[in-house]
């Protein structure tokens, strides 16, 4: 096992939250909400429980001018609710932010003990994801594997449901799921930007494949 490996695969203990309302009451967890164009670039579950997305999601959207929803919790906090149960009528931030937007891309982080290297390209918008997949090959470096065919991925890690917010708006969207490798400062031995921890180069580079296919 690689230190990289050894250093993220625990990095605590998730527990399984029931309700949207159950998640935003939880003590330090902030919502984060730019309105700007129609096009929406979000993070779910930012912040300690997949690290480093919130910074993904924010940066693509101020590069591209995109409209920019998160849910961030704090460092420690591992609660994992369902992307299908961030349903509408319960936050007026994530209610504004789909009522603004015709297309979603929705960044998230998983991490494996089989598959530790691949970013997952999945949601309804299946035109964009591969358009998106194009960039991503073309800019990170190829010890990662960029996977658009969701017939081979984890089916919880497709983003297909369609109460999933990805697939909320007009044109649907694209969820991609970063790898704990490409988010982790190998440097550092720490989460790209966090607590001072410098971003990662490879992870500059997905923002960046992000931001081109977006412009």
């Amino acid at each position: 096992m690689t230190e990289t490996k050894r250093a993220v695969l625990h990095p605590g203990k998730v527990t399984r939250i029931e309700s949207f309302e159950e998640l935003l009451a939880v003590d330090g967890v902030v919502e984060e909400l730019e309105i700007r164009s129609t096009i929406g670039v979000c993070a779910l579950h930012g912040g300690g429980l997949e690290q480093a997305t919130q910074v993904v999601a924010r940066e693509v959207a101020e590069r591209t001018g995109s409209s920019y929803y998160a849910v961030i919790q704090p460092d420690g906090s591992r609660r994992h609710l369902p992307s299908t149960r961030f349903i509408p009528g319960v936050s007026e931030k994530l209610d504004a932010f789909l009522d603004n937007v015709d297309f979603v891309l929705s960044i998230h982080g998983y991490g494996r003990d089989d598959d530790f290297w691949a970013v997952l390209v999945g949601g309804s918008n299946r035109e964009m994801a591969h358009h998106i997949t194009g960039h991503l090959r073309a800019e990170i470096p190829d010890e990662y594997r960029v996977v658009d065919d969701t017939d081979v991925m984890p089916p919880s890690l497709r983003g297909l449901h369609p109460d999933n917010p990805v697939n909320k708006s007009k044109n649907g969207g694209v969820q991609v799921e970063i790898p704990p490798g490409l988010r982790w400062n190998r440097e550092y031995r720490d989460w790209s930007d966090r607590n001072g921890t410098p971003r990662g180069e490879h992870l500059d580079s997905l923002i960046k494949a992000l931001t081109n296919s977006l412009n």
